[in-house]
């Protein structure tokens, strides 16, 4: 048997065809993606997909891998088990603290492994800061001010921000975040993708 692009389908699912086949329709419906598009980009047809899809065909390894790159995942993404992409609870108690000094904590709210995107929250004491300013990767960032009152420093610029307030910048530009105010503060950061290679 070969599949839409007419390559050989010998290779053989670790996991229960109609489970590879849920997988990726889980992936494609998240990303909005049609079967056309994901077909094209994995160079095979909308049919082939949606049968790969239903678990009534198998695809080849370099099929798989096109599918995953398509679907902006890696290949092992798509063997990991049920458990894996179910909800992940993780309560206030129990959030990894990744930088703590006297007037700051920081804590990292996205779960490992790391996929699309980190979020970290940071509670600043007045006076408190997130360190020197500094750049990581070239992604893109949001803080967002969920209380209090900051100070975002980008590339020497400094950007009062405050409750509700937010603000988008790459992660390649140098910066920082400070409480300049009377009263403690906390914000918000997401990235996109992850830059971090230790969480």
């Amino acid at each position: 048997m070969t599949d839409g692009a007419g390559r050989s389908t010998a290779f053989r699912e670790l996991s229960p065809e109609d489970a590879l086949g849920a997988r990726i329709r889980e992936f494609r419906v998240a990303r909005k993606l049609s079967l056309r598009a994901l077909a094209t980009e994995a160079q095979t047809s909308p049919g082939f997909l949606s049968q790969l899809e239903r678990g009534q065909v198998n695809a080849s390894v370099g099929t798989l891998r096109k599918l995953a790159e398509g679907l902006g995942i890696t290949l092992p993404d798509l063997f990991r088990s049920d458990d894996a992409n179910r909800p992940q609870v993780l309560r206030r108690g129990d959030r990894p603290n990744i930088h703590a000094s006297n007037l700051t904590s920081k804590y990292l709210l996205s779960q490992k492994p790391l996929r699309n995107f980190e979020v970290y929250t940071a509670e600043f004491l007045p006076g408190g800061d997130a360190g020197e300013a500094y750049a990581h990767g070239d992604a893109q960032e949001m803080i967002i001010v969920l209380a209090g009152a900051v100070t975002l420093e980008l590339a020497g610029v400094e950007y009062p921000l405050h409750l509700g307030d937010s603000a988008e910048y790459r992660t390649s530009v140098l910066h920082t975040v400070r409480n300049s105010s009377d009263e403690p503060a906390e914000v918000l950061w997401i990235i996109s993708p992850p830059t971090s290679s230790n969480t």
